[in-house]
């Protein structure tokens, strides 16, 4: 055992982190309004004077795992009109495809623990283009690319500044912080450096009195006094001045009056910038800078040591042999965690995947009741707030450190966004995935009637039910990794929350109760030819291939978990029963099962769609031939034969449907039939319709491109789909990236791209068939080509396309930046990688959130095996 995976067994380590959002402005949780335009409550431009109520943003930030302490990184190249203390990005409404960061930072280095991480953020030198951004983006239409930083030619001649930020622990609160600024271009350059402390305000709300406090000691120290802190001592080495101000709103700026504070939030801003008397003069206050005012040589750099430390005496004699010592460690815990390849770009890449996973953690605060009702200490909000966005959960109530989709995009959890994640975080962090697991399932998360929250800006949308299956799947690397012993407490503990959000599904996403579902955004919401999560205006509904087929995989998953609680239970083989049952009543709903040939199956094209259903009964197949489509692959599951023998129940309920329904037992692939190596198979595809699916699946000309597989196929590039309902048209054409149609609105781009979770569970889907078929069961692949592989190797194909995504072809470029030369050839780009939330189906360029070590981290489990 390394001394990392040692530290992983002491949860102090972990009390200090990278828990600091990317972005807390223009967030549900600080949006008071009475309309609900969170966008506009609070912008950028409002950001450093107005103070946050449920949390904090910073570069590179820290903080305790409470939020009370936070330290960041400010910067001032001397020419933009505001430090640079948090990212820049448009709003939603700005952006021609949505919200979008306009920076170039990058997740570099971290262990689980945090006891080392390592980031960099690029700032110009030239007058950040903050308007040119905005204006640029506003004319573009949604035909258009997105206007990016890189596209403003700011870093072409490299007049910038690379600034990494790195954190060592000495141990669980003695925190070691350098800060290294390299100066790229040919002339000396000037700059401000501001490392800064502040307390998240818990003080202006109404509830509490009592403020904690900073103040500037000797020697350039900074003490820092907060009841619920021990007493704390930030240490500065070097030339530097302190500026002191409080983390309180500027109401001059805002309500044009004056609070009686001087010292307002943006009082170290207005104070470099414009030589403003806005920091405390006594130096004290409950937001202090250490001020480096410096100037760095033609490509030279400057490194800076600071310390945040309980010591109060504390010297730097051992800060570089500390440093080293945690960088050692690093690369002893990864070397054990990262793919054994002698490839180095391949563990380049899955060591920052890895990175940005752990670098992604939030502190996410949130109390709907004080939310929607507002607190004593501040004005009372809207009468309209009480029946705001999530007025019906009004006991969600948080405090947690939780991974997230990205931190400036989407800060912000988001149930299956979550799941996905704790598949990678379980190869470095198995406690940490499981407690993210069992997070959502808690009751001040779930729902009273079992609904599991989807995400801040509408809890009550589905996501689509995939945390069974990520439940099992971490389940399994856990026990594999432990010999063979499962954490059954684990599986048994979040079954049964499973069994009532499985139950919350059933009651609420099955309009006929015919076990067909209409799950609504999913995930998916521009995939169709209209909004797949809108009433319809004549009372029509959408019968949807995806929803049935996620319900008919979360059935197995439960079943799945059953049959290993069973082992030691056998009161659990009636459930696996259970879900047996409702499983293969899907199955018939889906399959076309009766005399009106209304399933959702298409035996013409030999495909699944999307059924849109009249209130007369009648219907009519959307034939979009997209991942709705593929996603019935997923619902397969493995048995062994003993699972099924040593469960009577579960065995005779088996056979009671093979002997009395053999209509609904014909429909499921192999259930009863035992492999060479004992193993049965329960999938909702029998072989000819799998093959039928992959046969579209594997050709390029539709799904597969050279970086996976697309969400659209590319049959519709040529063949746009249309429809008529109502005497309206709806339609949709393929688009390779980011989406060319506003009827969504915001960042609506599920029309073409490839989308790493949608890839990754393709493959693990193929691999459980062939655990069953084996090597003699082959498919085309490609489709076309005459090249039969079993499947396998069609699985193994598909991670080695969707590794290309990020790996240097034989070129040296790599897809995911596009045509950026820059980012492809300059030795200072080239090796940064940032995982994109999707990615172009035709050249694999990155496109949306560029920060997605959330699902996008998934690629760091693909590069195992590809």
């Amino acid at each position: 055992m390394n001394a990392e995976q040692s530290r992983l067994k002491d949860s102090s380590w972990k009390k200090w982190g990278p828990y600091v959002s990317d972005r807390q402005w223009g967030t549900v949780r600080e949006d008071y309004s009475a309309n609900g335009d969170a966008w506009s409550f609070t912008t950028h431009d409002m950001a450093r004077s107005r103070t946050y109520r449920w949390g904090e943003e910073a570069i590179a930030g820290i903080c305790d795992r409470q939020q009370l302490l936070c330290f960041g990184l400010a910067l001032w190249n001397k020419k933009d009109p505001i430090i640079k203390e948090r990212y820049f990005g448009l709003s939603n409404p700005e952006g021609n495809h949505g919200e979008d960061v306009k920076e170039l930072y990058y997740y570099l280095d971290s262990t689980p623990t945090h006891s080392y991480m390592k980031m960099l953020y690029k700032y110009p030198q030239h007058a950040f283009p903050y308007e040119w951004l905005v204006n640029e983006n506003k004319h573009r239409t949604r035909q258009d690319p997105e206007f990016e930083l890189i596209d403003t030619g700011i870093f072409n001649k490299d007049e910038y500044f690379d600034v990494f930020t790195e954190y060592a622990k000495n141990d669980q609160d003695d925190i070691l912080i350098k800060i290294t600024i390299h100066n790229r271009a040919d002339t000396d350059a000037a700059l401000n450096v501001m490392p800064t402390l502040w307390f998240r305000n818990t003080w202006s709300w109404g509830y509490k009195d009592d403020k904690p406090s900073m103040a500037a000691n000797a020697q350039n120290r900074i003490q820092i006094s907060h009841k619920d802190l021990e007493p704390m001592w930030l240490h500065t080495e070097g030339d530097c001045s302190l500026l002191f101000c409080e983390n309180e709103t500027n109401t001059n700026r805002f309500y044009h009056y004056d609070s009686g504070n001087k010292f307002y939030k943006d009082g170290i801003n207005d104070h470099v910038v414009h030589g403003a008397e806005s920091v405390n003069p006594r130096k004290t206050g409950t937001k202090a800078a250490v001020n480096y005012d410096i100037t760095i040589g033609a490509k030279q750099s400057v490194t800076l040591r600071l310390r945040l430390s309980p010591d109060a005496n504390y010297s730097f004699e051992d800060f570089d042999s500390i440093f080293k010592t945690r960088i050692i460690e690093a690369d002893e815990f990864y070397a054990d965690v990262v793919s054994p390849t002698q490839n180095p770009d391949r563990s380049l890449i899955q060591r920052q995947a890895f990175a940005g996973m752990l670098w992604n953690k939030q502190f996410y605060y949130s109390d709907i009741r004080h939310w929607l009702s507002g607190d004593p200490g501040q004005p009372k909000p809207p009468e309209q707030r009480k029946n705001a966005r999530n007025s019906k959960w009004m006991h969600l109530n948080t405090r947690d450190i939780i991974s997230m989709p990205d931190k400036w995009e989407y800060p912000w959890f988001a149930a299956w966004d979550l799941a996905f994640h704790c598949l990678p975080l379980a190869r470095v962090d198995m406690a940490f995935a499981k407690n993210q697991l069992i997070l959502l399932t808690r009751d001040w998360y779930m729902h009273p009637n079992g609904q599991l929250p989807a995400y801040e800006w509408d809890f009550s949308d589905g996501n689509p039910p995939v945390h069974a299956m990520v439940v099992w799947s971490v389940y399994k690397t856990d026990k594999e990794a432990n010999d063979g012993k499962g954490d059954l407490y684990f599986l048994e503990r979040i079954f049964h929350k499973l069994m009532l959000n499985f139950t919350w599904w059933v009651n609420r996403k099955d309009a006929q109760g015919n076990n067909v579902f209409e799950g609504g955004f999913l995930g998916l919401d521009n995939i169709g030819v209209f909004d797949r999560n809108t009433q319809l205006p004549m009372g029509q509904h959408l019968e949807q291939a995806d929803g049935t087929s996620w319900m008919a995989m979360y059935s197995l998953n439960l079943l799945r978990i059953a049959t290993e609680l069973a082992e030691k239970d056998k009161a659990y083989a009636d459930i696996a029963s259970k879900f047996f049952e409702h499983f293969i009543y899907i199955v018939g709903a889906i399959s076309n099962l009766g005399e009106n040939n209304e399933g959702l199956w298409d035996d013409e094209d030999g495909f699944f769609y999307d059924q849109l259903r009249f209130p007369d009964n009648g219907s009519v197949k959307m034939k979009v031939r997209s991942i709705v489509g593929l996603i019935p692959l997923f619902a397969t599951e493995v048995l062994n034969e003993s699972d099924i023998t040593d469960s009577p129940i579960f065995r005779d309920r088996m056979k009671w449907f093979s002997d009395n329904r053999p209509d609904l037992a014909s429909l499921v692939s192999r259930w009863n039939e035992r492999s060479a190596d004992g193993k049965h198979l329960i999938s909702l595809l029998r072989g000819f319709r799998m093959k039928s699916i992959l046969k579209y699946m594997l050709d390029e000309k539709e799904f597969l491109s050279d970086y996976g597989i697309r969400s659209l196929s590319k049959y519709h590039l040529e063949n746009p789909y249309h429809v008529d309902v109502n005497g309206m048209s709806f339609g949709i054409k393929y688009t390779p990236a980011e989406s060319d149609s506003g009827l969504f609105g915001g960042n609506s781009n599920w029309r073409g791209p490839i989308w790493m979770p949608i890839n990754y569970l393709i493959i693990d889907s193929l691999h459980k068939f062939y655990e069953y078929y084996g090597d003699g069961f082959k498919v085309e692949c490609p489709t076309g080509s005459g090249n039969y592989m079993n499947l396998k190797d069609v699985s193994n194909e598909l991670y080695r396309r969707v590794s290309k995504l990020f790996l240097r072809d034989e070129n040296g470029k790599r897809p995911v930046f596009g045509d950026y030369e820059k980012l492809q050839t300059d030795p200072n780009f080239k090796d940064y990688i940032l995982f994109y939330e999707f990615f172009d189906g035709d050249n694999g360029r990155g496109a949306g959130a560029s920060h997605q070590t959330g699902w996008t981290g998934l690629i760091a489990n693909c590069l195992y095996i590809s």
